[in-house]
């Protein structure tokens, strides 16, 4: 198991303790759990729950005329 050091104002500090405790975790097992959470490459299960959610939503596959290249752009 790897080891990191993390430099945090007294606030932050503060917060990961609070919460920590609140959990019933340590404040490694606490800002692991974070991490896992937020840095997966997942999607948000409420998104997942709309797949198909949209009838008409058109594919790709099935609109070709929707590319990028007729997509307008902005002048900057």
């Amino acid at each position: 198991m790897s080891q990191i050091t993390l430099y945090l104002d007294d606030a932050t500090q503060a917060l990961v303790e609070q919460a920590a405790q609140a959990n019933g975790l340590s404040k490694s097992r606490w800002v692991a759990e974070i991490i896992r959470k937020y840095a997966a490459y997942e999607w948000p299960q409420d998104c997942l729950a709309l797949a198909g959610a949209f009838a008409d939503f058109p594919f790709y596959e099935e609109n070709p005329a929707s590319q990028a290249a007729d997509v307008p752009r902005l002048g900057f």
